[in-house]
């Protein structure tokens, strides 16, 4: 289980006076917060900020995959997605914070998008608007964590009618390009950069969203972690029998046949499996990086695979006029959208969707 709460540390020195006192400003803030320092020692800390240098920024090396790192730097004009993506890698963060003496701070996350905090006054105000928009995030549960019990019934081995339709519904997004990531990440890292964040990340061909799609009324099949969604063919390796959540352990029960390598569920089973438990009517849920005019919306950019995002997501879903067709959007992210099945789905939403995703 993964739970960042806790100690806050700062790590690095600040280049300049301005940024000294937004560093000085952060401190206040997070006392103010609740949020106690643990000096030294950031590997105690489950919340490090790192302030490092734009052009050669120095990353903090975590010892746990528990501790939230977050880079802080700054610049003298506004940014961009553009300029700030990479500094996401060369950091090796979570979550980078671009800090621009009187225009504010810029957000910049690896799935959850480029967001700005305007300045408001002075630099106490805006200290205390990013540690409140930062905390939620840095001490979300995640639930990334698998189970695997070599139980699945032999019959389900190669597969049945369901794992057939979601290899045919990965084909189908694979032919409408609603696989890759919300913005052109190719487009933003260098050929090394991109190598590197498929290495760190997991993410096998940039083939990123999920989809899944009830077996009975308490187990669902659900798209591996990372694999390419066109491919979706191996049961087991490529799609995994979600049956279970064991809530103490904050890990996803996946049954898969004896004598393979199973690969990891997507990270948003945890999302899927609230849904699926409150709505048993729903059939299917797809998540792509597309988006929809005039849909509701998360309010908070938390991290993918963790508990509040599921809980944010399943709350829209049924508040929905009609949960068992519901599309709702994770904000700067993309969309997720229930139905009878997947093809239902993509029948439903294919005229809708718009391939970029809007960033506020």
């Amino acid at each position: 289980m993964e739970t960042r709460t806790g100690l806050y540390s700062i790590r690095g020195e600040s280049p300049s006076g301005s940024l000294a006192r937004f560093v000085d400003a952060l401190r206040e803030a997070l006392a103010q917060a609740g949020v106690a320092s643990g000096g030294d020692d950031a590997h105690e800390a489950s919340l490090v900020l790192n302030v490092v240098d734009v052009v050669a920024p120095k990353p903090f090396r975590r010892k746990s995959r528990g501790t939230f790192v977050a880079g802080l730097y700054e610049r003298d004009d506004d940014p961009t997605l553009e300029s700030e993506y990479p500094m996401l890698v060369r950091a090796l963060a979570n979550i980078v914070l671009c800090y621009v003496e009187g225009g504010g701070v810029w957000f910049t996350t690896m799935e959850r998008g480029f967001y700005h905090v305007e300045h408001r006054g002075d630099e106490q105000t805006l200290a205390a608007d990013v540690v409140e928009r930062l905390l939620p995030i840095a001490r979300a549960r995640l639930v990334i964590d698998n189970e695997f019990r070599p139980d699945l019934e032999p019959e389900l081995w190669d597969g049945d009618d369901v794992t057939a339709e979601i290899h045919e519904a990965g084909v189908r997004l694979g032919a409408l390009d609603l696989l890759p990531n919300p913005f052109p990440i190719e487009d933003l890292l260098s050929e090394r950069e991109l190598r590197h964040v498929k290495r760190l990340y997991g993410i096998g061909g940039l083939s990123y969203g999920n989809l899944s799609q009830r077996k009975d009324e308490t187990r669902f099949w659900m798209s591996a972690s990372g694999v390419d969604k066109t491919k979706l063919e191996t049961p087991g390796r490529d799609v995994l029998l979600v049956s279970g959540y064991d809530d103490e352990t904050a890990k996803i029960i996946l049954s898969v046949p004896p004598g393979i390598e199973p690969r990891r569920v997507s990270v948003d089973a945890i999302e899927h499996w609230m849904i699926y438990t409150q709505h048993p009517d729903v059939g299917a849920i797809l998540h792509v990086h597309a988006w929809v005019e005039g849909i509701a919306a998360t309010d908070i950019n938390y991290p993918c695979g963790s508990e509040e995002l599921a809980r944010s997501v399943s709350e829209l879903i049924n508040a929905a006029p009609d949960p068992t067709k519901a599309i709702v959007g994770l904000r700067n992210h993309g969309i997720t959208a229930t139905g009878t099945s997947l093809t239902e789905i993509l029948d439903r939403i294919e005229s809708k969707v718009m391939r970029q995703v809007p960033m506020y």
